[in-house]
């Protein structure tokens, strides 16, 4: 077995209706970009600021008051492109991290990624002052050693890189680093004000710099995850038998981690640790498209963004003053959480 990507045949996708209820994929697919493109939209007119329709949209082409400009076009618009964008990473990740270690249930945060990039942020933070755009590399080169570490223990003994192994040596690391950014954080509390908006993710604030730091590393982490589609099919059917098909086991599931830690190193770096999309997004794409890959990591490219553009504009009229989104989406995926724990087919999952 060689250590290059061969593609798999087409035989090792899991078998799946082209209909699921009656529906097909593809109008699911069409259906889910419209309820999206309508998100975003409302993106622009929903918010601080009693402008009405005319108003927004007039702002969002430099026309009216300054004031109304300003809001729309430098806040507004690259708030919503700015949640789109973490779903988009979010969702896809969390397909990844479910797909190489076949378990429906398991979230890019139990191996220690987000911990990880929080951790690095908010050292960066206590020990060398970092501010502003200096949390993305901070938060991806916490995201990449917790994933390094994760994978290099959880790798030992017998077995290899097993997918219980890395998961259970994730949860540990993420337990450790997140109690140690939060000692960090009580020691410090000039680093504490700094950092706090970001302690559970936010979208207030954010715009245009963090989004133009964002988008580079995510669309890398996204073409890695599409190339490694038909790869994760393969896996599905269990180690052995993928090696069997000729797929280089260790590579596809090396090269996983390295996307789906890019993704989410990303996605926290820009509004912070986001819990629950990357459990939920893929999670519920399989209810509707099926379990192959070659639709369920496509499909939560659209999902994602629809969850957290949605729990976005939650936060923003929930109350009268704005939620955290990370409030909102962990309101939305801890019923989830419980719902699919009880489940009869849980065990089955």
């Amino acid at each position: 077995m060689t250590g290059t990507l061969n593609a798999p045949g087409p035989s090792t996708a899991p078998a799946s209706p082209q209909r699921r209820g009656g529906v097909t994929r593809s109008a699911v697919t069409f259906g889910l970009l419209a309820v999206l493109v309508l998100l975003l939209l409302l993106g622009l007119f929903i918010g601080s600021g009693d402008f009405t329709i005319s108003q927004a949209w007039n702002a969002l082409w430099g026309n009216g008051d300054p004031t109304t400009v300003t809001i729309i076009r430098n806040d507004r618009i690259p708030r919503t492109l700015l949640a789109a964008l973490v779903g988009v990473a979010l969702g896809v990740a969390g397909a990844v991290m479910q797909g190489i270690t076949r378990n429906p249930l398991a979230d890019p945060g139990i191996l220690g990624v987000n911990a990880g990039a929080y951790f690095a942020m908010v050292l960066g933070s206590v020990a060398f002052g970092a501010v502003g755009a200096d949390y993305t590399w901070w938060a991806l080169a916490g995201a990449f050693g917790a994933a390094v570490l994760v994978y290099f223990v959880g790798s030992r003994g017998l077995g290899g890189a097993s997918p219980a192994k890395l998961v259970l040596t994730g949860v540990a690391v993420a337990s450790i680093l997140s109690g140690t950014a939060f000692a960090l954080t009580m020691i410090h509390p000039k680093s504490f004000d700094a950092i706090r908006g970001l302690l559970i993710g936010t979208l207030d604030g954010r715009g245009w710099d963090q989004l133009k730091l964002a988008w580079i590393p995510v669309l890398v982490g996204l073409v890695l995850a599409l190339a490694l589609v038909g790869y994760l099919n393969a896996l599905a059917l269990g180690d052995d038998r993928a090696a069997a098909l000729g797929v280089p086991v260790g590579t596809v599931r090396t090269a996983g981690f390295v996307s789906l830690t890019v993704l989410c190193g990303a996605a926290t770096a820009a509004i912070g640790p986001i819990t629950f999309v990357g459990l939920m997004v893929p999670h519920a794409v399989r209810m509707f498209v099926g379990p192959d890959n070659r639709w369920v990591i496509p499909v939560s490219m659209c999902v994602g963004p629809i969850v957290m553009v949605g729990s976005d504009l939650i936060a923003r009229v929930a109350t009268s003053s704005e939620l955290p989104v990370g409030m909102v989406t962990a309101f939305l995926g801890a019923p989830l959480l419980i719902w699919l724990a009880r489940r009869e087919t849980g065990a089955q999952l």
